[in-house]
Order: C-alpha cells, then structure tokens, then sequence
C-alpha cells in the first residue's frame, strides 16, 4: 500500500502545476484507474492531494508543504546553492539549474532564468530524471563507481522512454566524455534543439550528490562556447561542493 501510495503522489507531482485527471494520474502511476482513484480519495482526506476547484484535476495537497517545510530543516541545501544559481544565469544568459540526486534519478530543485529570450523548458523544479538522462543525471552517472554504473545499466532501459540516443552503447560514450571533460554535454538528446552543460556537486564522501546546469538553444551552445560554460560551471560546482560540505 505504502509503495502504491508513493507512486500516485509522484504521478500527481509530475502533473504539477496544472494538475492531472486521475486517468492521467493512474497511467503515469502504471496503476488500475479504480486503485488509483481510491487512493486519491483517501489522501485528499488528509490533505496530501486535492481537486482544483472547479476541476477534475488533481494537484499536491497543502500537508506535503507543512511536512516539506518540517523535512526541509533536515535535507535543504537550496539557501547555499541558490546565489550560485543566479550568479550563473546572470553571467551566461541561459537558464541555470540545480538539481538533487534521489536513489537513481535527478530531481530538479532551483530554476533560475537568465536574460536571453529564448528559452529550453524540459528542466523545471520538481522535475525528475533517471540518471543517464538529461545533462545532469548524465554528470551524476558518470562520476558514480563503475559497479554501480554497470549495475544500473544492467537494470534500465532509457531506450522506452527517451528513444535510441539513450542506449547502454550511447550511455557509455557519453559517460567516457563527461569524465573526460569534466562536465556532461546534453547536445539535443531529450528535446530537439534544447542543449545542455552540467557539472557535479560533491558531497563530503566525495558522492556525487547534486549538479549544477545550464540550458539554452542550441545555437548559444557553439564549439567555442561550450568550454567556456564548461569551465564556469566547474568552477562553480567545486566552491558549492566546499561550501555544503
């Protein structure tokens, strides 16, 4: 029950901030839509989930704030990495992101919008990736031991969800050159056009716990000027690693 009720609250928090239809939260969830509508039922009586009003949408209820707030004075980190964040969008011009590792995937937690008009919306907070995806969950990845690497790999298939650039073979080439570089490169993979540089951020053990990422179009990601992103965001990752640690 717990692991069913986990998995709708995600499913609704992945159809925030317009909320989702319970046929819509039910297939996000991979769950019978009459299960999925019970427990909707059930956490909007204790305020974990409600209805918009006026709508047959469902969104996250106001007791996850409260019990968010009370986990936050445990778990956020987001008071130290939010002027990096600004700071980075301020100089580049680009959206600037950081984001958290939970088990095998990436959630977005700081969105920061930088001058240029033009603008890549496939990070937003709240969002979630599995690790191999997008260019933070690539950065992750690519700094984690190579057991656990393989393990992973062994165990997912991104290929289903995000197509053929998401391949084991396609993983590894790009796991090569993030460890190479320094930084992962996301030239278009997720969304066509929309790129991506990230950097990790370590913890005191030396995991890598979170990441630091700039996203734009792709013509503002150039040969010459990727680098130059590249060696900022490295730059910046290694003073926000010394700080939260």
């Amino acid at each position: 029950m717990v692991g069913r009720t986990h998995r709708v609250l995600r499913a609704v928090a992945a159809h925030e901030p317009g909320g989702g239809t319970t046929t819509a939260v039910a297939r996000a969830a991979g769950l019978p839509r009459p299960t999925v509508h019970r427990l909707l039922i059930s956490l909007q009586g204790v305020g974990l989930v409600e209805r918009e009003p006026g709508s047959d949408r469902w969104v996250l209820g106001p007791e996850l704030y409260f019990l968010g707030v009370a986990a936050g004075r445990r778990y956020d980190v987001t008071e130290v990495a939010l002027p990096v964040v600004r700071r980075l969008a301020v100089a580049t011009g680009e959206s600037a992101f950081f984001s958290a590792r939970r088990g095998e995937e990436t959630i977005c937690l700081i969105r920061e919008d930088g001058a240029f008009p033009i603008r890549s919306h496939v990070l937003f907070e709240g969002a979630r990736f599995p690790l191999g995806v997008v260019s933070a969950g690539m950065v992750v990845l690519a700094h984690l031991p190579d057991r656990e690497i393989d393990d992973y790999l062994s165990r997912v298939d991104l290929v289903a969800d995000f197509g053929p650039q998401h391949g084991v073979g396609e993983i590894r080439r790009h796991i090569a050159a993030t460890r190479k570089q320094g930084y992962s490169v996301n030239p278009g993979l997720v969304v066509e056009g929309s790129w991506g540089l990230a950097a990790a951020v370590f913890d005191q053990a030396g995991s890598p716990r979170w990441a630091l990422t700039l996203t734009g179009v792709e013509h503002r990601f150039g040969a010459e000027r990727i680098p130059q992103l590249g060696a900022l965001l490295l730059r910046e990752a290694h003073a926000l690693s010394e700080a939260l640690g």
